[in-house]
């Protein structure tokens, strides 16, 4: 059976405009109506949020079970908590704040087997079968993740190209290059509408393409996207949950309002 982490990548690979957002509230339910609603991805937010890392684990698990890929995001590279994201169905992670091909190594190096990298390794885990015999043991449960590997997600938030390592150094070993719009904007003193943040963006772009990765980006909702020099991005995360229940809220409270 094909993994939702296989789907999500040969979907990129094609070209196919993928549509997620960001979930950070602890509910299964939330998980579930993404994915009948037709988002194509969810990704859980370690960063931005109060998720608690049991949270994110059931929400990964219950997404895996309703066929629905969840990312999720980091704000740094620990790997003993990658490991355990991984172990309960992440189909990859997003690294928030990259800038340098030191995080990009350790990112790797925490979610790829040896000899690619160092990720420890355990059967008794959902990922592996729970080390049943079923599961075809050890050598069934690493070919599978060599074959399969997790999705490497790196948001790019400030202008660090333009006296830092190279593109090919730090993007080379990502499935996806990820814009983080506001905390680039905020970098650059930039208006978040304005041409030095879409000139900034367009050279994220035009890197992601000259080395074959896939673009991707944040926007409160798609028809925000062009305005922001997401047109291209194949990855695109729109709002959050909190935003899309925040804003469904005040549109009721204001229909059934006195006001």
């Amino acid at each position: 059976m094909t993994s939702n982490r296989a789907r999500l990548r040969a979907a990129l690979a094609e070209g196919t405009r993928l549509t997620g957002t960001f979930v950070k509230l602890p509910v299964p339910d939330v998980v579930e109506l993404c994915g009948l609603a037709g988002f194509d991805f969810v990704v859980v937010d370690l960063e931005h949020s109060t998720l608690t890392e049991a949270d994110a684990i059931g929400l990964v698990r219950h997404a895996e079970r309703c066929g629905l890929p969840a990312l999720v995001r980091i704000p740094e590279v620990d790997a003993p908590l990658i490991c355990r994201l991984l172990e309960n169905g992440a189909a990859g992670l997003q690294l928030s704040m990259l800038g340098e091909a030191a995080q990009t190594r350790a990112l790797v190096r925490a979610t790829r087997f040896a000899p690619e990298g160092a990720r420890s390794v355990s059967l008794a885990n959902r990922a592996a079968g729970f080390g049943l015999r079923s599961s075809g043991g050890l050598k069934a449960f690493l070919d599978a993740e060599r074959d399969d590997p997790p999705l490497l997600v790196g948001q790019v938030e400030t202008p660090w190209w333009r006296d830092g390592d190279s593109w090919d150094a730090v993007i080379g070993d990502l499935d996806v290059v990820f814009v983080g719009g506001t905390d680039l904007a905020v970098s650059l003193g930039a208006d978040p509408g304005g041409d030095d943040l879409r000139a900034a963006v367009g050279e994220i772009e035009g890197a992601a393409e000259r080395h074959g990765i896939a673009f991707g980006g944040w926007a409160p909702s798609r028809t925000a996207a062009q305005g922001q020099g997401l047109t291209a991005a194949r990855y695109l995360v729109t709002g959050s949950d909190l935003q899309i229940l925040a804003a469904g809220l005040e549109a009721a409270a204001g229909e059934g309002g006195n006001g």
